[in-house]
């Protein structure tokens, strides 16, 4: 099979475990506000989960994969796969030290960790007191999902990608059926909760364990820690965690910057951003996890043209889905957020403005989704100061964006700010990827991304004469069930003449999903 291919098909089973785990994840924040509302409760658990999440995004599942994957396919492709199982069980065994050291420190001093991160709860000390034993349940979440993290990276490098995108399912299911089971056995409730959390983790561990021993590894068994690929590993590591931070800065910064707005905006915006995760996480983040194996082994190999091939594929991949959900997005964004969002306090006004951040955000969609590719392909070749550089610049970019558009466009001004920083982080990316491999296939690129655009805009129109019709596109003109079944009816329309219109401008993408498709269909049956 291809490199193109085995990418296509690596990208469909992460995409399609994503979106089972979004939707789930809605699932569970609807069971979260049900049984908790926002009480004080919620309020010291959305505090102690947050600790160990943090460290999760700085040092597991981003920079720790990143950093691995590519030193890991090196040593697959010229040293062999028992050398390269030699360092995965060292770096696991050393992994391991570490998050148990980390996690012991993290549980002994959670009441110093809970007043930094949380000092007004100090003003009530019931609540300062419940963080805190929530934080020492929770914590132990890093120890799990960090080893989780390096079996991702082992495990996409051999090409098996089910398991590790289906681990977020596990931490879903458990911390829902963990509230339903035992809401009424703990005092307070809430520890219910926290309890799926670590359950949930030790879940996702163990759905690894079968598949990592089935390829060979047995990092489990003692060995030596002092392998040298763990040194090249943690020499790449450094900047992947300071671009990690980077973006957590970028979260920080917005959400201060919202809080200037009128009452609303922080929400708005929260909102609309997790609406805009959900084609991004499913289309974007799931392509670039399948990619930096694919381009690891080639750069390992020293295959510049096979990996520009790839990289070309990977972008006309990435715009021939994403230009579509964009369009979609931008024309269906009022009944969408409406479907989704209103009900209860949240009426027609907050659907409106959710709806008008949810647009600006989208615009950025197909920015986003294509750093990420260009990201993967730096990291692939053990490129990691580059992505941080660019980082930092765009998010002084956001800055300037924001002051700027905020005052005119209020929380749409933000979301707009998102949008450009993203474009420019993509342009400077791709100028600095091109200075160190060469041309990348621009105008094969462009010839695509203009196909799939013009069948986007076609989809767009269709679909927006088709919601005009039925009377969607304000809130409030139908009830519940109609715009229920309308805008799924819209979104169907809009996939249909998107295939349709695809098979006439964008033929060979339209081709390479349709073999994907037709195969997986053949096979199942």
């Amino acid at each position: 099979m291809s490199e193109r291919a085995q990418m296509t098909k690596a990208a469909g089973v992460v995409g399609g475990a994503t979106a089972i785990s979004r939707v789930l994840g809605y699932v569970r924040d609807a069971v979260m506000a049900y049984f908790f509302g926002t009480s004080v409760a919620l309020d010291a658990f959305l505090v102690a989960f947050r600790i160990p999440n943090l460290l999760r995004r700085l040092f597991a599942e981003g920079s720790l994969t990143i950093a691995f994957v590519p030193v890991f396919s090196e040593y697959l492709e010229k040293k062999g796969h028992e050398e390269a199982m030699r360092m995965a069980g060292a770096a696991f065994r050393l992994l391991a030290l570490i998050l148990a050291g980390l996690t012991v420190l993290g549980v002994i001093f959670a009441p110093q960790v809970v007043m930094v991160l949380a000092p007004g709860f100090a003003k009530n000390p019931d609540q300062f007191a419940l963080t805190v034993l929530l934080t020492r349940i929770t914590f132990p979440y890093i120890f799990f999902i960090g080893l989780v993290a390096l079996c991702m990276g082992i495990l996409n490098s051999l090409r098996h990608f089910a398991a590790p995108a289906l681990a977020p399912v596990f931490l879903n299911v458990a911390m829902i059926a963990c509230v339903y089971l035992f809401f009424s056995t703990f005092e307070p409730p809430v520890i219910s909760l926290a309890l799926g959390v670590i359950i949930g983790g030790a879940l996702q561990l163990a759905l690894q364990f079968p598949f990592m021993h089935k390829k060979g590894f047995r990092g489990w068994i003692k060995g030596p820690l002092n392998h040298p690929g763990i040194k090249r590993v943690a020499v790449l590591m450094g900047p992947a965690v300071l671009g990690a931070g980077v973006y957590q800065v970028y979260i920080i910064v917005g959400t201060i910057l919202a809080s200037m707005l009128p009452e609303g905006s922080v929400s708005y915006l929260y909102y609309a951003d997790r609406l805009t995760q959900l084609p991004l996480g499913i289309f974007g983040i799931s392509l670039a996890t399948a990619a930096l194996p694919s381009f690891s082994r080639q750069a390992a190999n020293k295959d510049m043209e096979g990996l520009k091939d790839s990289f070309g594929y990977a972008i006309r991949i990435i715009m021939f889905v994403n230009l579509p959900a964009t369009v979609g997005l931008i024309v269906l964004a009022q009944p969408i957020v409406g479907l989704l969002f209103e009900r209860g306090a949240f009426g027609a006004e907050a659907t409106i403005h959710t709806a008008h951040a949810l647009i600006y955000f989208v615009l950025g969609l197909c920015a986003i989704s294509g750093a990420r590719i260009v990201v993967s392909m730096l990291y692939a070749l053990q490129d990691t100061v580059t992505p941080v550089r660019v980082a930092i610049l765009s998010l002084v970019a956001y800055l300037a964006f924001s002051m700027a558009l905020m005052k005119p466009l209020l929380h749409g001004g933000l979301a707009l700010a998102a949008t450009l920083s993203s474009a420019l982080s993509l342009a400077l990316l791709t100028y600095h990827l091109r200075r160190k491999i060469g041309p990348l296939g621009g105008r094969k690129i462009l010839k695509s991304v203009m196909g799939s655009l013009v069948a986007s805009l076609g989809m767009g129109a269709a679909v927006y004469v088709f919601a005009h019709f039925a009377g969607i596109l304000a809130p409030g003109q139908v009830g519940s069930a109609q715009l229920t079944l309308w805008t799924m009816l819209c979104i169907g329309a809009g996939i249909v003449v998107y295939i349709g219109l695809a098979s006439v401008f964008c033929k060979k993408e339209f081709q390479a999903m349709w073999r994907l498709v037709g195969k997986r269909v053949k096979r199942r049956g």
